[in-house]
């Protein structure tokens, strides 16, 4: 996945700033930090760099199709318009099917290989999970006990009490679907949650259930496109999580 610039994140850090000394001269009625017994928590991303397995899917999938490799912004376009059900034909002109099959083959099989986790993300977790309960949501297409042995590796799995793949659900994010299985697995109420992610869509699907937001920096996603989500707080990255869980 992309890392967004440092631009972005200073302009998000003074903005941030802005909002601050805004609020605390209006009203103490508008939170800056968060109360929350339950954290929900996207993989790729937000807790999981995906950058080289996105990269090594697409050139298999563009080398079998016989097409040339485009270069790295557009390429990191393709996991961004899978996840939100947004056509590739400007991307990918020769057997988008085979393509797609090909691509999202490669993914499955290399991720485990090929993720690490974002900077401090075991400290951050272990942190959060001294805050509230965690679960894990993911739109990857794969077992639940796939995704704990991905991160028992880097030994993550011990702070997450749930995790929801889409194979456990009939819709995926955008629609609240995970996020309810999840709350059920905490024993937690929605408005109770927080929604962690690096994606337009973890926002929305955060939105529509009535949990609290917050998007991370550290992934696909521009500051820009994070903003017209409208989520509850944009940050860099989870390392800067725990500072707005009470």
């Amino acid at each position: 996945m992309r890392w967004n610039s440092r631009a972005e994140q200073k302009t998000l850090i003074k903005e941030n700033a802005s909002k601050q000394k805004t609020t605390a001269g209006k009203s103490k009625m508008t939170p800056m930090k968060l109360n929350v017994k339950g954290i929900l928590i996207d993989l790729d991303g937000t807790i999981l760099d995906t950058r080289e397995a996105y990269m090594d899917a697409a050139k298999a999938a563009f080398t079998a199709t016989g097409q040339g490799m485009p270069d790295t912004s557009v390429a990191l376009e393709i996991p961004k318009r899978i996840e939100q059900k947004q056509p590739i034909s400007d991307i990918v002109k020769i057997e988008p099917l085979k393509f797609m099959d090909i691509y999202l083959k490669t993914f499955y099989a290399i991720a485990p290989a090929k993720t690490k986790p974002v900077p401090n993300a075991a400290n951050t977790l272990k942190t959060l999970s001294e805050k509230a309960k965690l679960a894990l949501i993911t739109m990857r297409r794969v077992p639940k006990q796939a995704i704990l042995d991905e991160l028992r590796q880097f030994r993550l799995d011990q702070y997450f009490i749930h995790v929801v793949t889409a194979l456990d659900t009939q819709e995926p994010k955008p629609s609240p679907e995970a996020l309810i299985k999840a709350i059920r697995a905490m024993d937690v109420q929605m408005c109770e949650c927080v929604i962690v992610g690096d994606s337009v869509v973890d926002i929305h699907a955060g939105k529509t259930a009535g949990a609290k937001t917050v998007a991370v920096l550290s992934g696909l996603y521009s500051l820009a496109e994070l903003q017209k989500a409208n989520p509850n707080f944009i940050i860099p990255n989870i390392e800067e999580l725990p500072k707005l869980i009470e």
